[in-house]
């Protein structure tokens, strides 16, 4: 996790009750921050397999898979919370946090957001979900890049990670109730365009705000 409070994201769920509930309980176990990291990957694979298997299957099944896919965003997001929250709240941080919060989440994101393109069974899909991908890929190098120049990670918006996984969230749910009409393959393919034009606006302002505090030392 990152050693620096800068380099933390700002999360009001940070403070929350149950958060920090569960928190201690996990510091009394002496669970590592670094497994409940890894621990995210393995329910963002989770997810990237239950959208993958959705076209494959009769509609009332494809809605509990999209349930399913929208479950393990959430429980993903649960150990990006948590594992900061025991590193560095609960004394468990390790030298090497930083290395396991940063590359599963790298890979996580674009895990969850590549197979909507294919769930979604509609032309462009896939290289719509490609582009949406590599543009969170993007946000997130632009981001690391400030701290690199000695400049406070920029976590702004309007797509940022809790965005992304928030459109897309709302999207496999509004898929799973839909999906009986045969509309759920056109609800995701506009949360797709959602997340392509929010990430590559996020991209734009994060580099314009970086440019600008460089103009100004």
């Amino acid at each position: 996790m990152p050693s620096t409070p800068s380099a933390r994201r700002p999360l009001k769920t940070r403070n929350t009750a149950w958060a920090r509930g569960l928190a201690r309980w996990l510091v009394a176990r002496r669970v590592a921050p670094n497994h409940i990291s890894l621990l995210s990957l393995v329910f963002a694979a989770l997810g990237a397999i239950a959208m993958l298997l959705s076209p494959t299957v009769p509609p009332e099944v494809r809605a509990g898979l999209y349930l399913a896919a929208a479950a393990c965003i959430q429980l993903r997001l649960l150990c990006n919370l948590l594992d900061g929250m025991v590193a560095v709240e609960g004394g468990l941080g390790s030298r090497s946090g930083e290395v396991y919060n940063e590359i599963p989440d790298r890979i996580a994101d674009p895990l969850l957001i590549v197979p909507v393109g294919y769930a979604c069974g509609l032309a462009w899909g896939p290289e719509l979900a490609w582009t949406a991908g590599l543009l969170a890929l993007l946000t997130a190098y632009i981001r690391a890049l400030g701290g690199t120049l000695g400049l406070p990670q920029n976590f702004q918006g309007p797509m940022a990670k809790p965005h992304r996984m928030a459109a897309l969230t709302t999207g496999l749910l509004g898929a799973a109730l839909v999906s009986p009409w045969g509309l759920d393959g056109v609800l995701l393919l506009l949360v797709l365009i959602l997340i392509v034009l929010g990430t590559g606006l996020t991209a734009v302002r994060r580099t314009q705000t970086i440019l600008r505090a460089l103009e100004a030392r």
